[in-house]
């Protein structure tokens, strides 16, 4: 089965009640990429890829779509297979894997429905039909998130993300104390993400102001170097998020031991072929994990679920889903949503996702 026409289309997704404030962005609405590949067969497969603006990470909307444009005429012909295709368009062009993912998910999707079979048995098989999610809060008050902490642990979530940074550190040390005040003893998981937003000064103050709450400490300063830093001088767990940008990294700080777990990314490491290798490096180092993305509809959604539900269920720590924060679905029968603090494994082959194309307006490229 080889891919015979990609499609590519442009799309807002509005921020529900925003903006959506993080350390280093203030997100009103999100400009998505899809990817509509056609096999020789007549089969579809979707795929998606959408940046959180151009500041969260080396990646932008505008850029997605020039890199897409760039492989997609030299890869008419190419058959859908993962590998085949990462290779292929390896050599096509440098980096660029967030452009890259787009097409990597849509032939999963052909793939699995080519095959009959679904996204997460492609990639291993499903340990659960039903994957824990977590709650990103956003940057907000002591009051406000303590409020909304009690509103999520209500909902049934069983971790919650805290987002901190691009401010007075003592006002996140008085969000974190709030926050506990909140959920000790529930059971509820804690992160605290600076998204790169705090020195190195800020997180070893926080871990120092804090050490009997057990939250874990996200992404909190912008390099890896300084992760190197305050690594022996902190008693919270480190996790890694914008940092991990290739698997080559991400063998590099497990193996050194440089963190106790990731914030991963979907598209930021290129797609579900090399997810599914970071999947087993960290089993390997038992080593905890998320399965999400920085944003994105249904078809975004629905891979990061797959892949998810093939984790080893105590090493999952998530699937975070921008469900919640934007309004309508991609399919509205099939749309992925997170009710109970979970989500549902979509059933059917592929990933079980059968977008409404009208939505999406004429492409803006066809090869």
């Amino acid at each position: 089965m080889k891919i015979a026409e990609i499609h590519i289309y442009q799309h807002d997704l509005p921020v529900k009640n925003g903006p959506y404030t993080m350390a280093k962005a203030q997100v009103w609405a999100l400009d998505t990429t899809l990817v509509k590949m056609v096999s020789d067969t007549g089969l579809i497969g979707w795929g998606e890829t959408c940046p959180v603006g151009p500041t969260y990470a080396e990646s932008h909307a505008g850029g997605a779509r020039a890199a897409l444009m760039q492989m997609a005429p030299d890869l008419i012909g190419t058959e859908v297979a993962p590998l085949t295709l990462h290779r292929a368009m390896d050599g096509l062009l440098n980096g660029h894997n967030y452009a890259k993912a787009a097409i990597d998910i849509a032939a999963h999707d052909l793939l699995g429905k080519h095959l009959g079979v679904s996204v997460s048995e492609l990639l291993g098989g499903a340990a659960t039909n039903r994957v824990p999610s977590y709650y990103a809060t956003g940057v907000g008050t002591p009051d406000d998130i303590a409020r909304l902490a009690r509103d999520k642990m209500a909902e049934g979530y069983p971790r919650l993300q805290i987002k901190v940074g691009g401010r007075p550190v003592e006002i996140d040390v008085e969000v974190i104390r709030k926050v506990w005040e909140v959920v000790q003893g529930s059971g509820m998981r804690l992160a605290a993400d600076g998204n790169r937003g705090w020195t190195t000064r800020d997180a070893l103050r926080v871990s120092r102001e804090c050490p009997d709450v057990p939250f874990i400490m996200e992404q909190p300063c912008n390099t890896i170097e300084d992760l190197q830093k305050i690594r022996p001088q902190i008693t919270h767990g480190l996790y890694m998020d914008e940092s991990s940008t290739s698997l080559n990294t991400v063998i590099t700080a497990a193996g050194t031991g440089l963190v106790d777990g990731f914030g991963m990314k979907v598209t930021r490491i290129g797609g579900l072929h090399p997810m599914r290798a970071f999947r087993d490096i960290c089993e390997a180092r038992n080593l905890p994990h998320t399965c999400d993305d920085s944003w994105g509809g249904d078809i975004i959604a629905a891979a990061c679920t797959h892949i998810g539900a093939t984790v080893r269920p105590d090493l999952l720590e998530g699937v975070w889903l921008a469900a919640p924060y934007i309004q309508g679905h991609y399919d509205t029968a099939n749309g992925i949503r997170v009710e109970g603090g979970h989500i549902a494994v979509p059933t059917g082959p592929g990933l079980g996702i059968t977008p409404d194309e009208t939505l999406f307006g004429p492409p803006v490229a066809e090869f």
